[in-house]
């Protein structure tokens, strides 16, 4: 590759100033060194490091370059005709081939005596602009697909004198900037060789040969280039040139591809010799051209790849040169440390197979790149994995990224950038290598700690659900064991967070992100040690985002603007929907099947997506994996101790919804009081019920460890002023925990909360009704003897309540109202008659409800008013009781003692039964006035100890 006349592709020559001995390696002569002034002692790192490394050994700098063909001066007389036909050229038109090339070849001329003539100088540079015009006229008037004539050679020609004068018609203002393009694109967008000689023969060119006149044209153009270099050795025109170059080194059409690489190859190696090494040292795009070139060592045309390969070459001379000069003296042992990695890794393969091998270049490079190369290292690589047309450079593409990123992983600092590029490339990429090596430079990222949430935060601003695509790198993630929690743990924190602020009016769109995300890292299960370690974590924060998420659609949550442009979301697509797959995929992933059937069998789902429902499916799912696998249960357990002073109520709640459920289990006794009990008694004064709920239900399940049971009892002011509130589900709670607790009761304790019971006879709620009167005989039972005395006028107080609820139209109360019945009887040591057990309405058989009322009525007599306590029954809402009040009424006064009766008067009950006699309901009115018939009836017969009296007196007063 290093004669003097290289063959391109079909055979074109593109190497001028090429020298026999360069093949395979590369000058690193640095003797300009000494222009800068350094103080040697402070330096380390000498040339000797850099000239020990293998493969790139010391040449002489003027071997390889052509001097330049000296003319003899031009006499005084040729220097006046030439400077007024060059200015007639400024006034008119070139418009035959020989105007043009007199033109040029005068102006050629004329800059050879720059050097020693001022008129010559002062014209020359008093008219670049007009100079630069007509260049860029002539080249525009050339056909761009063919080589007829030799005015496009002869422009480059002249550029190239110019230049070698220090006149320089490419660089500095924007006009010749646009020549320079013009330029560039005019030589390589040229047909191959083959069509030039093929249109020759269609379209005859006259005396020049098209193939030779393109291999002297394409020499004058690489000439022209190093001439650019050679004069003006600086980096910031070798980034000038790379600039102009850059497309076509990326051209899709071989050709352009080919010629780019090899004109490329020779600007390098021509910088290489002729570097400047004057500070400020700047090459803004050092790390894109490493990458470009790295891409082309891998391209599918042979040519290409060897150009390539063979500017690497000079290229890593140049970049040494430019890290040796340009290192912070401070830092002088890192470059020493990458002068020996440069030189261990070129003892393992020498600079030639740099050739089809792109990811040694990114090994060998690296080491030298600061962060803003390996930047532009990183995103020209990724812009190589858009040429679909040649899988080869996406191989080699993705090789170098993964190589890269291992070995550089550290450095960068536009790591958001990358991930945006490389999520859009994702779809244009189906190699499957090629895709494995990018979801693998993804998960190096995502698996440093310094990037790990930057990483996240990336892939969480993509739209849900997640195409395939970025269901693909989430599921196949490839980090190594240690690293699996943390970023599991990180994914997982985002979603916490959100979870730890007040309810806000819209959804934080990344909750729905990282619910969605950790779906589809369950389901690829690559992370699944992870995954077992946080499970406890996982499925709390899950059912937490289950219950924020209820009720909610995709216009409640805070969408990024942008974020679904063009895109129609479907009606079906709800943040609940993600939070319920992706718990029952954790369920799945962590082996929990029973558990799943359990929920699945109970229609546990459906009770976590209801709104009122959601704690019943918390606590479902609570005991079934209590009763499944108690371990995982336990570790629950113990991470809900923290969690439940954070977050927003309905983070709370759900949490607190399964620890309650975890309390049944033997190691809640372990738990410190402060943690359960205290806890419990805490959310007894919440003033959001469901609070109190779970309070009670945590209560109840700690009872079932006899040891808690004195812990509990002092919070028994706390569960009897509950009986009080109107939340059935909280006064039957406390109900059932009261029926635990009655048999360790105070006497005090006990008699309050009889009395508080006792109103609860009659409570419209049934339940409340019927466990009322249930605590009420266990209350009585668990008297103490000694005490009896004391509670027995509550308990005669009771006698006619549950008398008459036991005509109560629900079936249950009735039936616990004639036990709790019994309970008193046997209380005071009573026998009630068999009819008290009939479950016959009373109006059915008035003769059986007549010894009812004989027994009552005798056994109370002096003890309790209980016509009184009848009468206040007239009024309750429900006819059974109403109608069985009156009757009990009307029987009652038959057994009554009369004057007891008369001296009380009757008249206060028979104007409450005359009020009955306008109700509604016919058979009420039809008892009520048979009780009426019979107290006044009572009311009227004559008192008898009077009718004897006055017999007596009549007696006494008759004649004897």
């Amino acid at each position: 590759m290093g004669s003097r006349h290289r063959i391109c592709g079909r055979g074109e020559v593109v190497i001028p100033y090429a020298s026999d001995n360069d093949s395979g390696s590369v000058d690193l002569q640095l003797s300009n060194l000494e222009d800068i002034k350094k103080d040697p002692s402070s330096l380390e790192v000498t040339d000797s490091d850099i000239f020990d490394i293998p493969g790139i050994p010391q040449e002489s700098l003027t071997d390889g370059f052509r001097p330049l063909t000296h003319r003899d001066p031009l006499g005084e007389a040729i220097v006046e005709r030439l400077i007024p036909s060059i200015q007639e050229f400024f006034n008119g038109e070139l418009k035959s081939e020989p105007e043009k090339l007199t033109f040029l070849r005068s102006l050629s001329s004329l800059s050879q005596t720059l050097p020693y003539d001022e008129t010559t100088e002062s014209f020359i540079r008093s008219h670049i602009t007009d100079i630069v015009h007509i260049l860029h006229r002539l080249v525009v008037e050339e056909p761009l697909h063919s080589v007829f004539s030799p005015v496009r050679q002869e422009v480059f020609i002249t550029i190239a004198d110019l230049s070698y004068q220090n006149v320089h018609l490419l660089f500095g203002s924007e006009d010749r900037a646009e020549l320079f393009s013009l330029i560039m694109k005019s030589i390589i967008t040229l047909p191959s060789v083959t069509s030039l000689t093929q249109l020759q023969e269609i379209t005859p060119s006259g005396p020049y040969n098209s193939e030779c006149l393109y291999r002297q044209t394409f020499q004058a153009f690489s000439e022209m280039l190093q001439s650019l270099v050679v004069k003006d050795p600086h980096l910031e025109n070798l980034d000038t040139i790379f600039k102009h170059m850059d497309p076509w080194l990326q051209s899709a059409k071989d050709p352009e591809r080919e010629r780019a690489a090899a004109s490329m190859a020779q600007v390098l190696k021509c910088s290489s010799r002729h570097l400047s090494l004057k500070l400020p040292l700047r090459f803004q795009r050092l790390g894109h051209l490493v990458a470009l070139m790295a891409l082309l060592c891998g391209d599918p045309l042979t040519e290409v790849a060897e150009e390539a390969a063979e500017g690497t070459h000079y290229l890593l001379h140049i970049t040494l040169k430019l890290k040796y000069i340009t290192h912070d003296k401070k830092n002088h042992q890192s470059l020493k440390r990458a002068m020996k990695k440069c030189r261990e890794l070129l003892e393992l393969y020498s600079i030639k197979w740099f050739y089809s091998c792109p990811f040694k270049i990114a090994q060998v490079f690296e080491v030298f790149l600061d962060s803003d190369e390996l930047y532009q290292f990183v995103m020209t690589t990724l812009d190589g994995l858009k040429n679909v047309k040649h899988p080869c450079t996406q191989q080699s593409a993705g090789e170098l990224l993964i190589t890269l990123v291992k070995n550089a992983e550290s450095r960068f600092e536009k790591v958001p950038e990358i991930m945006d590029v490389i999520c859009a490339r994702l779809s244009i990429i189906s190699q499957p290598t090629v895709r494995h090596q990018i979801i693998n430079t993804v998960s190096l990222f995502i698996s440093r700690p310094k990037y790990t949430d930057v990483v996240i935060n990336h892939l969480l601003c993509h739209p849900v659900p997640y195409d395939r695509h970025l269901a693909e790198l989430w599921r196949t993630l490839e980090v190594e064991l240690p690293s699996t929690t943390w970023i599991l743990w990180r994914l997982l924190r985002k979603l916490q967070k959100c979870h730890n602020v007040p309810t806000q009016e819209k959804m934080a769109y990344v909750a729905v992100a990282a619910t969605d995300a950790l779906y589809e890292v369950f389901v690829g299960n690559r992370l699944r040690a992870a995954t077992f370690r946080l499970f406890p974590q996982l499925l709390m924060t899950l059912l937490i985002q289950i219950h924020h998420s209820i009720d909610l659609t995709m216009s409640d949550v805070a969408i990024p603007s942008g974020l679904y442009t063009g895109q129609e979301m479907s009606s079906e697509v709800t943040p609940l929907c993600f939070a319920i797959q992706a718990t029952k995929t954790l369920l799945l992933r962590t082996w929990c099947w029973q558990e799943f059937h359990i929920m699945e069998k109970n229609k546990g789902w459906a009770l976590l997506e209801g709104k009122e429902c959601h704690l019943q499916g918390v606590s479902l799912l609570a005991n079934a994996l209590l009763e499944r696998n108690h371990l995982l249960a336990h570790k629950v357990m113990y991470l809900l101790v923290p969690l439940l002073n954070r977050g927003n109520d309905k983070h709370k709640l759900t949490s607190a919804g399964f620890f309650v459920e975890l309390l049944q289990s033997p190691v809640a006794r372990r738990l410190p009081s402060i943690y359960s009990v205290a806890r419990l008694r805490d959310w007894l004064h919440h003033g959001n019920n469901l609070f109190k709920n779970l309070a009670l239900r945590g209560l109840h399940n700690l009872l079932r460890h006899q040891e808690m049971s004195e812990d509990i009892k002092s919070l028994l002011p706390s569960i009897l002023d509950l009986l009080c509130e109107t939340d059935e589900k909280v006064v039957l709670l406390a109900i059932q925990i009261l029926l635990q607790l009655v048999g360790i009761m105070d006497f005090t304790t006990l008699t309050d909360m009889m009395r508080t019971l006792f109103s609860l006879f009659g409570d419209v709620r049934p339940d409340v009704h019927r466990f009322s009167m249930t605590l009420f005989g266990a209350s009585v039972k668990s008297v103490k003897y000694t005490d009896k005395k004391g509670v027995e006028n509550q308990v005669l107080d009771s006698l006619v309540p549950l008398l008459l609820y036991s005509q109560d139209e629900n079936d249950a109360v009735a039936e616990e109202s004639r036990r709790v019945l019994t309970i008193c009887a046997q209380f005071l040591k009573w026998r009630l008659p068999h009819e008290v057990y009939c479950r016959d309405p009373w109006y059915i058989s008035p003769r059986e409800v007549g010894t009812v009322c004989k027994f009552f009525g005798k056994k109370c007599k002096g003890k309790v008013n209980i016509l009184a306590q009848t009468l206040m029954f007239f009024k309750n809402a429900k006819l059974p009781v109403r109608r069985a009040a009156v009757l009990f009424v009307g029987l009652l006064t038959k057994y009554m003692d009369d004057n007891e009766l008369r001296m009380k008067g009757t008249g206060w009950i028979e104007d409450d039964l005359r009020d009955l006699l306008r109700d509604p309901e016919p058979s009420l009115r039809v008892v009520a006035s048979q009780a009426l018939f019979r107290v006044q009836k009572v009311g009227a017969e004559p008192d008898h100890g009077q009718t004897v009296f006055g017999l007596r007196k009549l007696i006494g007063c008759l004649p004897t």
